[in-house]
Order: structure tokens, then C-alpha cells, then sequence
């Protein structure tokens, strides 16, 4: 064999590195690369064009002014609102909330459902089954009215509406890492661990959680959507963000009583982002799921 050959040979056992394996399959389904760059497009344009363009979105001076729902014009692309705001700037302005809030909520809700699931999947016995009653109790409640009395109950900041929405969205996470770990502990590799003395939170942290770990970077993904349509949905019922920052949900509940009369560039523009987004994510999530699948990957 040519030194060329034995050069080849090693080349090609080469062991091609973890995240190399996981970008190759990511980058191989096209939508999700689409949507990523549609995403990142997005995110930059909510915190750059307040900066780069700059608009009135604090107060309703403009109103005063005789330009509240002003046609689309050189002046304002995409029209003002009932409150005489630029609509574009309002749209990029209360994007950065709802994407904010929408990432921190989401985390939060992964955070809290990994830790109770694995916990009530590895551990079993009486710790699982009063996890699993406790969370069939949550469950039972709808979450729509679950939000709301929160939302009564506390006050309407941004940071009380991340931990609420937060707090709210980890139960069917839960349930998803829970039966990942079911199955996990009764696998030959974490038995062998206990006959040898490993600790729950050792196998945790060395056999469930890796190969949980494509549930749980899916799931994660799917919170931050969840997030986002729970802000909007408390937005559109008029218990979103306090004015005078402003969230999707709450800009199309204005724009929607607006609809009636014609003013078409109030709801059709951002109701289009807005779903786009909410698809993007999706895209987004289910080609991370087949990146971090264990299965896909060469050892």
C-alpha cells in the first residue's frame, strides 16, 4: 500500500468530532436552516430598528398630531395604529418582548421539568408516584385559567409574566423526561452502574440525562413557542404586557377591533410575522431532534 493510501486509510477512520456529526444533520434539512436565518433575522431586527430607525412607541403624542391609523406611506411603511404609532416600529418593538420573555419563560419551563421528571422517573417507588399525582392535579387544570388567576393574582411586569408563564408550561415537559428516564434506568448500562455503587444524581448526570438529551433540546425549543403563544394569548385578552410597552398578542387584539373598518396593515403584517415565527420555531425544533438523537451520531 502507497504512502498516499495509508494517508487515505487514517484519514478516513478519523473519528469526526460530536458537534461536526450534529451540524451535518442539522444543515442537511433545508427548512430549518431557512427558518434559523429567518429567526436570527428577526431577533436582530426587534433590538436594532428601535436604534436604527427610531420611532415614537412610548406615548400617544403622534395621536395628537392627526396620524393615527394613517395608510401606509413614505413616511410610515407600514401605517400608524389606532394610537397613532408607527406601525413597523411597533411591530420590531414588541417583538423584543414577546422573543425575550418568550426565551426566558421557556428556559425556566425546561429547567423545572427536566429536574421533576428525571427525578420522578429515576427514583420511582413512593417519590414518583406522589410527583405523578401532583402533576395529574396540575394537569387537570386548564392552563388558560391557571395563567389568569396568576396574572390576578400578581402584577402584570414583564418579569412577573416570565416567571408565571414559567412556572405554568413545564407539566407535559415533565411527563416527556420522565418516561425517558423510565425506560433508561431499566437499561443494562445504568444497571451496571448501580451494582457498582453509582448514585442517582451520578447516573443522572452520566446516563440519563445524554441520552435524554434529544427530548429534551426538542422540547426546549417547543417551550420558547409555547412561551410565546401564552404572552400573546394573555395579550389578546388584555392582560399582556402594561403600556406602555406593548406584545404581539396584545397588538393583535387591537388591531383585530380595528380590522373592521379597513385598516388592514394593523393585523395582516405582524399576524403574518408572528405565525412565521411561531413556525420557524418549529422547523427549528425538529431538526434539533434528529441532531442530537444518539442514534444518528457515529461513536
Amino acid at each position: 500500500m502507497t504512502a498516499q493510501g495509508v494517508a487515505t486509510t487514517v484519514k478516513d477512520d478519523r473519528v469526526v468530532p460530536m458537534w461536526k456529526q450534529r451540524w451535518t444533520i442539522f444543515s442537511h434539512n433545508r427548512l430549518a436552516v431557512i427558518s434559523a436565518i429567518f429567526l436570527i433575522v428577526i431577533t436582530l431586527l426587534c433590538f436594532l430598528v428601535p436604534w436604527l430607525h427610531p420611532t415614537n412607541q412610548t406615548n400617544q403624542a403622534l395621536a395628537l398630531n392627526g396620524t393615527w391609523n394613517a395608510t401606509p406611506s413614505w413616511s410610515h411603511w407600514l401605517g400608524t395604529d389606532s394610537s397613532g404609532f408607527d406601525e413597523l416600529g411597533r411591530i420590531f418593538y414588541g417583538g423584543e418582548y414577546s422573543l425575550t420573555l418568550g426565551i426566558f419563560a421557556g428556559l425556566i419551563t425546561i429547567l423545572v421539568g427536566t429536574v421533576y421528571g428525571m427525578v420522578a422517573g429515576l427514583f420511582g417507588g413512593i417519590i414518583d408516584s406522589v410527583l405523578m399525582r401532583i402533576l395529574d392535579a396540575l394537569l387537570s387544570i386548564p392552563a388558560i385559567f391557571l395563567l389568569i388567576t396568576l396574572i390576578t393574582l400578581f402584577q402584570r411586569s414583564t418579569f412577573f409574566l416570565i416567571i408565571i408563564i414559567g412556572v405554568t408550561g413545564w407539566f407535559g415537559n415533565a411527563r416527556i423526561v420522565r418516561g425517558d428516564a423510565l425506560l433508561i434506568r431499566n437499561l443494562e448500562y445504568t444497571q451496571a452502574a448501580n451494582s457498582m455503587g453509582a448514585g442517582k444524581w451520578h447516573i443522572i448526570r452520566r446516563h440519563v440525562f445524554p441520552n435524554s438529551i434529544s427530548n429534551i433540546v426538542t422540547v426546549a425549543t417547543f417551550s420558547v413557542a409555547d412561551a410565546i403563544l401564552a404572552l400573546s394569548t394573555l395579550g389578546f385578552l388584555g392582560l399582556g404586557i402594561q403600556t406602555p410597552q406593548t406584545d404581539w398578542g396584545t397588538m393583535l387584539q387591537n388591531g383585530t377591533s380595528q380590522i373592521s373598518n379597513g385598516y388592514w396593515w394593523e393585523i395582516y403584517p405582524l399576524a403574518i410575522t408572528f405565525i412565521s415565527v411561531i413556525v420557524a420555531i418549529n422547523y427549528i425544533g425538529d431538526a434539533l431532534r434528529d441532531a442530537f438523537e444518539v442514534r444518528l451520531l457515529e461513536h
